[in-house]
């Protein structure tokens, strides 16, 4: 089977054989895959990865021990958890220590004719939400973890920095969900998308200080905590959505002065994607830049690592 595989920065192609499939598991046909900024990080060299990434996908089962999954169109939560310790016990095996991650830590990506993930981590996509559109299941799962974090009130003002595919995502959530969202950007042809939905779009303006109680940073930027961090009234709420490689420098001083809480955020539950995407209050067409077949993944991780692209997906 033909494999994207990341090393030293280079974008290659390998010829692997087919993925033994483990007791509980499944094998999944690759339909479509995204290409996301954490792609692109862990071809710069975060977490010093070398291998297949890829972890927002959809796919056909074509192989499970419960023979219900067979030939299912599914999406996959990317986080393989024990399902034994604490953590898991707890409802959170997102966290648990001795996860793996797909196509991010010890368990190769979807960017593959084939991939296995666990049973237990797929869900069905509903008829009515297309294969392109269901490749936004999982980062909009982690714009909808925010709604699990942290209590906004409806109606009131949210700042969300950055008018790439993340934060144009969370825009929508949390306008879906009744906040008063202020975009904030530079791109006004990526800002016309959330604009289209409701929201109140900031192309190019100057940002506030002190502004709000609650900051979205989804910049993808080192500088996006900092002004973040500016724009929170005291007492108020940064969270923290940009996957960015490397050190962040931060002038704690204003955080414990205005006692600002600052809230990480990664991934999230898929119910609430799902359900957001069949309803039609959140909307993803106008996100893809360009559909690629998987043998162009070199060309195809160009492409989104250019300035202003949008989702660029690996079709099989």
């Amino acid at each position: 089977m033909l494999a994207v595989c990341l090393y030293k920065g280079a974008v290659y192609l390998r010829d692997q054989p087919r993925p033994r499939r483990p007791s509980g598991f499944a094998l999944i046909r690759l339909l479509s895959g995204g290409i996301c900024n954490t792609d692109l990080e862990l071809q710069r060299g975060y977490y010093g990865f070398r291998g297949t990434p890829g972890h927002e996908f959809v796919g056909e089962v074509i192989a499970a021990d419960d023979s219900n999954w067979i030939g299912q169109r599914v999406v996959g939560e990317i986080n393989l958890a024990c399902g034994a310790c604490e953590w898991c016990r707890r409802g959170l095996g997102r966290h648990c220590p001795q996860r793996t991650v797909l196509g991010i830590v010890k368990h190769p990506g979807a960017f593959r004719e084939f991939l296995t993930l666990p049973e237990r981590n797929l869900h069905r996509v509903p008829r009515k939400i297309s294969t392109e559109q269901a490749v936004f299941v999982e980062p909009l799962a982690a714009a909808c973890e925010i709604l699990d974090q942290v209590r906004i009130p409806a109606g009131a003002p949210v700042a969300v920095l950055g008018d790439g595919k993340l934060g144009l995502l969370i825009g929508q959530v949390l306008n879906a969900y009744g906040a008063e969202v202020h975009q904030y950007g530079h791109h006004k042809e990526k800002l016309r998308i959330a604009a289209a939905m409701g929201v109140d779009v900031r192309a190019g303006k100057k940002t506030p200080m002190a502004a709000y109680d609650w900051v979205v940073d989804a910049t993808g930027s080192s500088l996006g905590l900092m002004q973040a961090v500016k724009m929170t009234r005291p007492r108020g709420t940064v969270i923290m959505k940009s996957t960015v490689h490397g050190l962040i420098g931060i002038d704690s001083a204003p955080v414990i002065v205005n006692e600002l809480s600052l809230v990480g955020s990664r991934c999230g539950r898929f119910e609430p994607a799902l359900k957001l995407l069949r309803s039609g209050r959140v909307r993803v067409d106008d996100l893809i830049s360009e559909v690629l077949p998987l043998k162009k993944a070199a060309l195809a991780f160009r492409r989104a690592g250019q300035p202003g692209a949008m989702k660029v997906l690996l079709n099989a």
